[in-house]
């Protein structure tokens, strides 16, 4: 009886299955028809039932095999992540038609179950509609209003890069992990803006919020969270979400605690950063009874989460791989040296002295470019049926911009896998400017800290390179330095140690 029984309930299972798969082809079926009347799809890889192209991909560097496909496939083509189609757009003149010529059609943000978890649709990286467009409106004038890219954020590094270099004095030019100093140095630009002061590297609660922050810019990014985007029901038997879940809930109460110090002290008259700025708007909200008010205590947690996440990672990420390829390039690096020497000397690097400096400037560049911090970007999505480069694309397809494809676009760059300064300068050595050069993406999603990043970039970069020079261990060569990096949502250097070495 019992055998009897296993058989009818195999052969249930078996039925069952068969019956899904049945459906599933003619639901294909069902949408290629209706695709052929609508217009042509793009080309891509044939998908396999339930897994589509999964089995083809590098989970690990996923942007690798879609650049690989984008040579069979063309610069528009459609891969199936599970049963879930996507959209892939490569190559600098792709990409940017998408980006700025259909700015509106490719412009909504695609929001994966990881992301929702982080965000669940508000603050400004992870939302669209009318609460996207409001909080980056008021994020951008009031960051603008408390010195972002201006005079009052120069003031700022400068003040932050002396703590920077106590810390590297420490080590006394013995091997060491920049991680950390400089992820702490350049989170406490955005943190002063934001909260109106900056923390001391020894505050547990300001180190614990910017290193979970990090670890989750890593873990969101990895094979086991993009299988969880694509098959949501593995979310309880992975560990990845429970770290992401348990850093978020931890930061978001830092994060209260925080924002409600800086409330019980708040004077409409004098605002200390962007924190009090939506708090004052909250409050006129509720005073004039205002319905749907966007300023609301989950937006204002998630954008400040989203300014000090975004505002640490990406600029602390790109720091950290120039001062490597300094280690790895010491002929560069001793351009570097002498460039800065000559027109500086010993005195504090600024702002205007960016054109003065044309191969670090160049370098800087390079390092951007070849670092290639977010290379797939961030999933977009279209608002509206699209017709483009010959293609139909549906409303609500997940689009990838691959940014990897534009940095390193062969028809672009001379050397497109080397680290070659040369890129962003003329026959007379002179800084030129790049169309390709598109690390912080475009249209509507341009990252909108990008004023402030290259002022960061530039006066760390500059006061450290003028005080250090940057070596290997010993025992260490250039050559040991890996390249390929550590993927999350953002690409970081491999695991590595350097010498920071006083200048005489």
């Amino acid at each position: 009886m019992v055998v009897v029984e296993s058989m009818l309930n195999l052969s249930t299972t078996v039925t069952l299955l068969g019956a899904f798969l049945l459906l599933l082809v003619l639901y294909r079926l069902s949408c290629d028809s209706k695709s052929q009347k609508e217009g042509k799809e793009p080309p891509g890889p044939k998908p396999l039932p339930l897994l589509g192209n999964l089995l083809t991909l590098d989970l690990k560097r996923p942007f690798d095999t879609l650049c690989e496909l984008s040579r069979n496939y063309g610069n528009v083509f459609q891969v199936f992540l599970g049963p879930k189609k996507v959209v892939v757009l490569a190559g600098h003149k792709t990409v940017k038609e998408a980006l700025v010529n259909f700015a509106d059609e490719f412009g909504e943000r695609d929001i994966s179950p990881s992301f929702r978890i982080i965000t669940d649709g508000h603050g400004i990286l992870f939302s669209n509609g009318e609460n996207w467009r409001e909080m980056r409106r008021f994020a951008l004038s009031n960051l603008r209003d408390f010195g972002m890219g201006k005079r009052g954020s120069e003031e700022k590094i400068i003040e932050e890069i002396h703590y920077l270099k106590g810390e590297f004095d420490k080590f006394e030019g013995k091997p060491f992990d920049t991680t950390q100093p400089v992820n702490y140095a350049v989170s406490n630009i955005i943190s002063s803006i934001v909260y109106g002061s900056r923390f001391e590297y020894t505050d547990p609660r300001f180190t614990e919020m910017v290193d979970r922050a990090n670890e989750n810019v890593r873990v969101s990014g990895s094979p086991s969270m993009m299988l969880y985007n694509i098959f949501p029901w593995l979310g309880p038997f992975l560990n990845s979400k429970r770290i992401i879940v348990r850093n978020l809930l931890k930061n978001k109460a830092e994060m209260t605690r925080l924002i409600t110090e800086l409330l019980e002290t708040l004077n409409p008259h004098e605002r200390r950063g962007f924190v009090d700025s939506f708090l004052i708007r909250k409050q006129s909200d509720e005073q004039s009874c205002k319905k749907d008010s966007y300023f609301h205590q989950e937006n204002l947690l998630l954008t400040v989460g989203n300014l000090f996440a975004a505002g640490t990672d990406t600029t602390g990420t790109t720091l950290r791989w120039g001062l490597m390829l300094m280690a790895k390039y010491p002929h560069i690096q001793d351009r570097v040296h002498e460039e800065i020497d000559r027109v500086i000397g010993g005195r504090q690097p600024a702002v205007e002295d960016r054109k003065k400096l044309p191969y670090t400037d160049a370098v800087i560049h390079e390092t951007q470019r070849l670092a290639n911090i977010v290379p797939m970007n961030l999933p977009h999505k279209t608002s509206c049926d699209v017709h483009f480069n010959g293609y139909f694309i549906k409303k609500g397809t997940t689009v990838i911009p691959l940014l990897t494809s534009v940095l390193k676009d062969p028809s672009e760059w001379e050397k497109p896998n080397s680290f070659y300064p040369e890129h962003f300068l003329d026959e007379k050595g002179q800084f030129v400017k790049r169309d390709a050069f598109m690390p912080f993406s475009a249209g509507r999603r341009v990252c909108l800290g990008e004023s402030l990043a290259r002022m960061e970039l530039f006066l760390f970069f500059t006061s450290l390179l003028q005080s250090y020079r940057f070596t290997t261990p010993p025992g260490v060569s250039g050559d040991d330095l890996d390249l390929k990096g550590i993927v999350g949502i953002t690409l970081n250097p491999s695991p590595h140690k350097l010498c920071a070495i006083r200048r005489s």
